[in-house]
């Protein structure tokens, strides 16, 4: 459970069909809400909430096994999971020009360039086969034949006009989607399923337990094109709403059904990570959300009573799917259009999203600092300006080195401009200046460097600068190894390897080339889990002494009261229970205070933590559930910009986007300390 259960879902119990069991004031709400839905046209609501079904509701004559049409909310059933599956077995990838796939692209000179992603998200910049709202069975034209599927709708959609430079815009289009159906089936072709139907039939949809009675796609007919059996994936399915619910689950549980895992994890936290897509205009509809792989996102908190990791499916007639993992919440609606229909999300999520969230939430229980009020610190001010450089790279572990520069290691990006032209997983640039006037300059190490998205990359977790000697922390590799370079970061050794605990460990630094330490060990905190991607429930310590550092043998690991070579006796140094991931910690020697920082997730939540000693006891300095910058991470508080007198510092930081800003980047904010 993470800090945005402990919001929104402390201590809930059943409520099915009839809402038994539960208690009152959860049943009137819940009540609420459906009586409000059914007086708008709904004809189906289902509502699930930590595994259970809270609400289960049917207009009469409709039941469990009545399906439904979905409408566009086949984009994400069909489209979105055919493409997640047909990627996870590498038969197509999302930055694949669609050219590779579609016979006639590669000759055009706009269409040779859109990309799977692009189709995907609705930024190919294909037009759509709407026009000012006139019925589908009145319009003319190749916009008419479209939709009359006469004589096939996927010829006439890969035929269709490209509107702007592909990726350069926003722009609906189901003939997009129709392109992305052809290319998923031709990248399928010479496998044991090589239609879309027989893909989500076989590899999902009977593995996570939904009957072949339970659903239908493409308007119950496949069209034989070019030697394909090509399937429609942006319209014409029909679903029980139960149906619905488990592809909702499978997708919140990243691939994971029971002891099924029909896709690896990665691949769905992938499909579902925003990746600086084109956002849709807002001026209309002010809460239409970013797009991923066939889904919609609240990355950039457009439905701000929801967290960041909400995901969605919608279609005409608002048919919602919507998953938000951190609340353990899946929501299908189903039934007529609510209103004002020409405000579609406005309309699904002001009486959808938000009324079912509120009904859930206990406004009592927010999330509490886990430890009491700093007695040096009374509080933390951030400076409005964020300076952000190296768009598009991440992570961020950062240290003051012999020769007075920083040093820090990105991931899943380009490093600073001028960019690499390759992505890596794992760089390292030297940082010089000021926080107000600084540069990255790119250090090229073909011993250092990794690719690989996500877990699948190696990362820097931690570095440091001892003795003129930068050390690193990778993590990804079976937890972590511990890295070295004697030539500021020319050249690497890749030393030994951590199997337990320790999944992100970082470096306590101190001052340029870890002057004024304390003592002559070097200290190193991690979350204690295997995994950088999990929030466990505390922090644990480590230490060595700097002449042992390369020997695994030499680290001691704290106990509560002392230290022991033994990592099993490992006691926590920190607790916040399932909110301790991805830490950085760093002595203030102004205030003679050593600061931790630690992420709760991924959501924008985190906090600094104060101590006089690296095992403290440790007060609160600074606290929040959500800092109002979307999913940002990697909290950093480098030692040589932090004032002689401890107030004034420097904060870096990364995360995705937010508002169209992305704070995936080497992002700095100048922050100071206020003192009692």
């Amino acid at each position: 459970m993470n800090s945005s259960i402990r919001t929104f879902f402390p201590g809930l119990l059943l409520i099915c069909l009839v809402c038994r069991g539960q208690e009152p004031f959860l049943t009137d709400r819940l009540a609420k809400v459906r009586d409000d839905l059914a007086s708008r046209g709904t004809k189906a609501l289902l509502i699930i909430a930590d595994g259970r079904t809270r609400l289960e509701w049917y207009v009469p004559g409709a039941s469990a096994t009545t399906k439904h049409y979905t409408a566009s909310l086949a984009k994400a059933l069909v489209g979105g999971t055919s493409l997640l599956v047909a990627a996870a077995d590498g038969r197509i990838r999302p930055e694949q020009r669609a050219a590779e796939f579609i016979p006639g692209w590669s000759e055009d000179s706009r269409k040779r360039s859109i990309t799977i992603r692009q189709l995907a998200t609705h930024t190919s910049g294909l037009e759509d086969a709407e026009q000012n709202r006139i019925p589908h069975a009145q319009l003319t034209g190749w916009k008419g034949d479209f939709w009359k599927r006469d004589p096939d709708p996927f010829t006439i959609a890969i035929r269709a006009p490209v509107l702007f430079e592909p990726g350069t815009s926003y722009h609906y289009s189901n003939p997009g989607m129709a392109a992305l159906a052809w290319a998923v089936t031709a990248s399928l072709q010479r496998t044991p399923h090589p239609d879309i139907r027989t893909l989500l039939r076989e590899r999902v949809f009977r593995r996570i337990g939904i009957s072949d009675d339970e659903w239908s796609i493409g308007y119950g007919a496949a069209y034989e094109v070019n030697g394909l059996s090509l399937w429609a994936n942006w319209g014409g399915g029909s679903f029980t709403p139960r149906a619905v619910t488990r592809i909702g689950e499978w997708m919140m549980n990243k691939g994971r059904w029971g002891r099924e895992q029909p896709v690896p994890e990665r691949f769905v936290e992938s499909a579902l990570r925003y990746a600086g897509t084109a956002l849709p205009a807002r001026d209309r509809d002010r809460y239409a959300p970013a797009t991923v792989l066939g889904w919609y996102t609240n990355i950039d908190r457009v439905w701000p009573a929801l967290p960041p990791d909400a995901f969605a499916g919608a279609g005409a007639g608002h048919q919602l799917l919507l998953v938000v993992p951190s609340l353990r919440l899946i929501v299908v609606r189903n039934g007529a259009a609510l209103e004002p229909r020409d405000q579609f999300w406005t309309a699904a999520y002001k009486q959808v999203f938000e009324p079912v969230v509120a009904a859930l939430r206990d406004p009592l229980r927010p999330l509490a600092a886990p430890y009491p009020p700093s007695s040096v610190i009374r509080g933390v001010t951030f400076d409005s300006e964020i300076i952000r450089r190296a768009i598009g790279s991440d992570n961020w572990p950062i240290t003051w080195a012999a020769d007075d520069h920083l040093y820090a290691a990105w991931g899943d990006g380009w490093g600073f401009e001028p960019l690499l032209p390759q992505k890596l997983s794992l760089g390292l640039s030297r940082v010089e200046g000021t926080p107000s006037e600084f540069r990255g300059i790119n250090i090229r190490s073909a011993s250092l460097e990794q690719t690989g998205d996500g877990p699948a990359g190696p990362k820097a977790s931690g570095i440091i600068s001892v003795d003129g000697i930068l050390y690193m922390w990778v993590r990804n590799v079976e937890n972590a190894q511990l890295l070295w370079s004697e030539d500021n970061g020319q050249h690497w050794t890749w030393g030994f390897k951590l199997t337990e605990s320790f999944g992100s460990p970082t470096f306590l630094n101190f001052g340029r080339d870890n002057r004024g330490a304390r003592d002559e060990y070097v200290y190193t905190y991690s979350q204690d889990g295997p995994s950088a991607y999990n929030c466990d429930n505390s922090i644990v310590l480590a230490r060595c002494h700097k002449t042992g550092l390369r020997d695994r043998q030499a680290w001691e690991y704290f106990t509560g009261t002392g230290w022991s070579r033994a990592i099993e006796a490992r006691k926590a140094v920190f607790v916040f229970p399932d909110n301790c991931q991805r830490t950085d910690a760093v002595y203030n020697s102004g205030l003679k205070r050593y600061l931790l920082t630690v992420a709760y997730g991924h959501n924008g939540g985190w906090g600094i933590y104060d101590a006089p000693e690296p095992w403290g006891p440790w007060t609160t300095a600074f606290h929040t559930e959500y800092w109002g910058l979307g999913q940002s991470h990697g909290y950093r508080i480098p030692s040589k910009w932090i004032s002689e007198d401890g107030r004034t510092l420097a904060l870096v930081f990364s995360g995705l986007i937010y508002n169209t800003v992305s704070y995936d980047a080497f992002c700095v904010r100048r922050m100071r300390l206020h003192t009692r």
